[in-house]
């Protein structure tokens, strides 16, 4: 049982009923509550930048990988060097990281259907691009028909950024088949120009 010094008044004003509160505050309680409430309000933020969406894939051991991805940016023209963050908890990143090569698909806005089936965590690997036109680019890996544009990536460098790592690479080999609009995110839904 706590003492009775252990609770203290909280802000208090003469025009609101006094509130009490515990102190000294549960510490690792309210640190994971408060880490909690700021990962949520930095997904809003975060979620209020629209972006494109890509289809990330690589070939291993015999087996095509793909996975949804948005944060992908380029990083340089001189030598072309592009980026993607990869989950270090989803089964492609290390996938990925060991074949050391991929594709970027970026979707098209008739592409929400390959969005959501490769954003899906826990799909057999096994045919994954099964119902999904594809060809094989220079590097052997996939990459979708209908996307508005495509490159072919050799890893160049991975760095760590916190529950993600940031995978870039050198863009050898790009194309951009269609004039289609893109497929965009933004704040937690599919858009459309």
């Amino acid at each position: 049982m706590r003492s009775p010094d252990q609770f203290q008044p909280s802000t208090w004003s003469h025009d609101q009923p006094m509130e009490w509160m515990l102190w000294p505050p549960p510490t690792v309680t309210s640190a994971l509550v408060e880490q909690q409430l700021a990962q949520d309000a930095y997904r809003r933020i975060v979620g209020r930048f629209a972006t494109g969406i890509t289809v990330i894939t690589t070939h291993y051991d015999g087996i095509d990988h793909a996975m949804t991805v948005n944060s992908f940016a380029s990083v340089s023209l001189d030598p072309l060097l592009t980026l993607f963050c990869a989950d270090r908890r989803s089964r492609f990143h290390d996938t990925v990281l060991a074949a050391g090569v991929w594709g970027v698909s970026v979707l098209g806005d008739t592409m929400e259907d390959a969005s959501r089936a490769f954003a899906r965590s826990g799909r057999d690997l096994e045919g994954q691009l099964d119902g999904f036109p594809h060809h094989r680019g220079a590097l052997g890996v996939a990459l979708l028909d209908g996307a508005i544009a495509t490159l072919e990536c050799r890893t160049t460098a991975v760095h760590d950024g916190g529950d993600h790592s940031i995978v870039i690479g050198a863009v050898v080999a790009m194309e951009a088949p269609s004039d289609a609009s893109p497929l965009l995110y933004h704040e937690g839904r599919y858009r459309r120009l």
